[in-house]
């Protein structure tokens, strides 16, 4: 192709000003409303708006009408199979939150009825965690021993629950939840990781049969408490409990390399409760060091709306572990959900299901049922089982009713040691180190985050671990605003393209042209360094100059491509700039500045003072301009350019 004539660059437009008040309602709508909740009421009857009201708050609503026997066939099986798992683990579970083991059942009753109506996943399977368990008890047992107030403990923990479900709805219903986002995928691994370390640690009580035990999560406060007790140490325990720890691991070995025999690891929990509760009855075990749980009565829920403790000494204790555990149950609870929701491509609301676990943790609270969320252990069984719905949850609430109505006196004599043999089985699947070693791969920044909280959890507490690994999450962000990068473009040979020269180190330098890309927007946070930055790029650019006896530098480019938004410092920033520039003889020239930032710069003067003449579409109309300029030694209102598309610039 031949030479290209133009008159005029394109100019950049300034675009229309808009009302204030309509900025700030676009801007609200874009943080809160990014997934615009209300377009489907648009245009409908006050009759239609209200049902579509009601379907939005209360899904069940929605899929009800069009369910089918065939998505009842397979929801039976699924809720059957979870309510194997869910019996065990609940009873397990409430152990390490140091809550009587009734109430783990309690919690897999009413919690799953609330989400089968309010949730908007097909395949999450509600109960309690182990990592929410150890943080009631690390938490609250700091204040209240368990074992000399059992009362006041439960009443806190009910308290506890309370306030976090009133956090999560809260979030919901303020359409907040990006805030839990904060919570990187680095940080969650490693907290989990730590948490899993931390609770398999404390199953060496039960393991080992010792009646005494430290409130301490830390390694070391554990290790201490188990060496210093080696006289007690019950051999008939241990014994039982690697036998039934290797049962447990061999069924998810092979339910892992054979997906259609998941049921077989769905099931091992349960077994591995009547196996052991028939050998303890049958060997009379519980007089010869093996711990069983006891008497449990039977009935369902009882109400506990006077049990909540708003008027303890206690109740900011109460409120913090709530807001704490209720942050972790919403962060697991919404990855799982979104994680099988992408098996079944189909999408579940971030918003709705803050608010589901929130009215399920209220409603909870006031049944006598403690923290439940979305475990990923019990989920994967109820997608691997076939779930459609989230009916599976109201079997598996059925089958919890009826155990609790009938079957409670058949787990008199389950050993202690079979329930830490489920939770460490459990446990050793959220140590995920191939993970972690994905992390160092990628990015060493979040490998050390997610370090961070795994030896914060581990050495420790769990909440060490937590508040240093989103501290350590949030200083990165932070720099990432506060020390933005900054790039020397060149151009890519037989082209009009600019690129980093870092990236392509092919790309040439244009003589006399200076060529800097920021790829952050400007704020106040970062103006003074970028300010500094750029007066460094200048100042090595010219020495090099020196050195190599080049054209001396004559433009300063900067790209705005990547600026998407500008504050007044931003302004001020670049005002200082271009006097740094002037001084030492050079002359500035903008490319590309975005919607926000052109009106920010219109309005400060800046356009007038830079002049409409040197702010550019391009680099490359830049570029051409400035070689133009260079070349001619005219004016320097670059009105007529010449270049060749095909040849450097």
């Amino acid at each position: 192709m031949g030479n290209r004539y133009y008159e005029c660059p394109r100019p950049v437009a300034i675009p229309p000003p808009k009302p204030f008040l309509e900025s700030i309602k676009s801007g609200v709508k874009e943080t809160l409303f990014p997934d615009d909740p209300f377009r489907q009421f648009k245009n409908q009857p006050a009759s239609r708006k209200f049902i579509l009201g009601l379907q939005y708050f209360v899904p069940i609503l929605e899929w009800a009408p069009r369910y089918t026997f065939e998505f009842f066939k397979a929801d039976l099986i699924s809720g059957i199979t979870i309510a194997s798992l869910a019996v065990p683990q609940g009873i397990s579970y409430a152990s390490l939150a140091s809550l009587p083991p009734i109430i783990g059942l309690y919690s897999s009753f009413v919690p799953p009825l609330v989400y089968s109506m309010l949730g908007s996943s097909k395949d999450l399977a509600v109960g309690t965690v182990a990592v929410a368990s150890l943080l009631i008890s690390s938490m609250l047992v700091k204040e209240v021993n368990p074992n000399e107030n059992p009362k006041l403990y439960v009443q806190l923990a009910l308290t506890a629950t309370f306030f976090a479900g009133v956090f999560q709805a809260a979030l919901g219903f303020l359409r907040l939840g990006f805030l839990v986002d904060f919570l990187s995928h680095a940080t969650i691994v490693g907290f989990m990781g730590g948490a899993a370390t931390v609770v398999c640690l404390q199953q060496l009580k039960g393991i080992l049969g010792l009646d005494r035990f430290t409130h301490g999560t830390d390694l070391v406060s554990v290790m201490r408490s188990v060496f210093s007790q080696t006289h007690q140490w019950r051999w008939e325990s241990g014994v039982l409990g690697c036998c039934f720890l290797f049962f447990l691991i061999l069924t998810r070995y092979v339910s892992n390399k054979k997906p259609c025999f998941f049921w077989i690891n769905a099931m091992a929990p349960l077994t591995s409760v009547i196996v052991g509760s028939v050998l303890v009855y049958l060997t009379h075990a519980e007089h010869h060091g093996v711990q069983v749980i006891g008497h449990l009565k039977k009935g369902l829920n009882p109400l506990s709306v006077s049990e909540l403790a708003f008027g303890s000494p206690y109740l900011m204790t109460a409120i913090k572990t709530g807001i704490i555990t209720g942050v972790i149950a919403l962060a697991e609870g919404v990855a799982v959900g979104r994680s099988f929701a992408m098996f079944k491509n189909y999408h579940i609301d971030g918003n709705k299901e803050m608010i589901a676990f929130g009215m399920m943790n209220i409603a909870g609270s006031c049944t006598s049922c403690y923290l439940t969320t979305g475990p990923f252990s019990r989920t994967a069984v109820n997608f691997n089982a076939g779930c459609k719905t989230a009916v599976s949850n109201i079997v598996m609430a059925t089958a919890v009713m009826i155990t609790l109505l009938f079957l409670t006196p058949l787990f008199h004599y389950t050993p202690i040691v079979v329930l830490s043999s489920i939770i460490i089985a459990a446990m050793l699947g959220l140590i995920d180190y191939e993970a972690a070693i994905g992390l160092w791969k990628v990015d060493k920044c979040d490998f050390i985050v997610c370090m961070s909280a795994y030896i914060g959890v581990v050495f420790g507490s769990v909440e060490i671990g937590l508040v240093i690994a989103v501290a350590i999450s949030l200083l990165r962000m932070l720099m990432s605003v506060a020390r933005p990068r900054t790039f020397l473009l060149g151009n890519i040979p037989n082209s009009m393209i600019f690129r980093s020269m870092d990236q392509y180190p092919t790309a040439n330098n244009v003589p006399g042209v200076l060529v800097l890309q920021i790829d952050a927007p400007a704020y106040f946070a970062n103006a003074n360094y970028l300010r500094e930055r750029i007066s460094r790029w200048i100042y090595e650019e010219e020495e090099k100059l020196k050195s190599t006896g080049g054209s001396s530098l004559q433009y300063v480019i900067l790209d705005l491509s990547a600026v998407g938004s500008i504050d007044t410092s931003g302004i001020s920033m670049l005002e200082e700039v271009k006097k740094n520039i002037d001084r030492r003889g050079l002359k500035l020239v903008l490319t590309n500045p975005r919607s926000e930032v052109i009106k920010k710069l219109e309005k400060s003067k800046f356009i007038e003072s830079i002049g409409q003449e040197w702010i550019y579409l391009t680099v490359g109309e830049a570029v051409a301009a400035c070689n133009f300029i260079l070349h001619t030694s005219k004016s320097n209102n670059p009105v007529t350019v010449e270049f060749d598309a095909h040849d450097n610039v």
